[in-house]
C-alpha cells in the first residue's frame, strides 16, 4: 500500500472489518530548534516552505507539535498567538 520509503511503511493495518486503513504511526519526540509565534495567516505548508524551502514537509512541523491534532486543512488560525517548535530537517545535514 505504501512505498518502502514512506514514513507509513511500518505502520500496522487496522484490525477492522468495516474500515480499511492503517493505525496512527508512532512519532518519536522531536526536539525543536526554532520557536515560531503563530499568526492568524500562518499555514503549515507556508511555514514548511519558509523554514525548509519545501511546502510538502509540513508534516515535520505537525509531528513536532502533537497538540495540533489535525493538519488536514493546514490552517493554523485556532493556534494564533501560540508558540510552536520548528524541528530540524534531516536534509539540513546534507546541504
Amino acid at each position: 500500500m505504501f512505498t518502502k520509503n514512506s514514513r507509513y511503511a511500518d505502520t500496522p493495518p487496522l484490525a477492522s472489518n468495516h474500515f480499511k486503513g492503517t493505525r496512527p504511526r508512532a512519532i518519536a519526540p522531536t526536539p525543536g530548534v526554532i520557536e515560531h509565534l503563530v499568526t492568524p495567516d500562518d499555514r503549515l505548508d507556508r511555514l514548511a516552505a519558509y523554514y525548509y524551502r519545501d511546502p510538502a514537509k509540513w508534516w515535520l512541523i505537525l509531528d513536532a507539535n502533537p497538540e495540533i491534532c489535525f493538519g488536514g486543512d493546514l490552517d493554523m488560525k485556532a493556534y494564533a498567538g501560540e508558540l510552536i517548535v520548528i524541528p530540524p530537517d534531516a536534509a539540513w545535514g546534507s546541504r
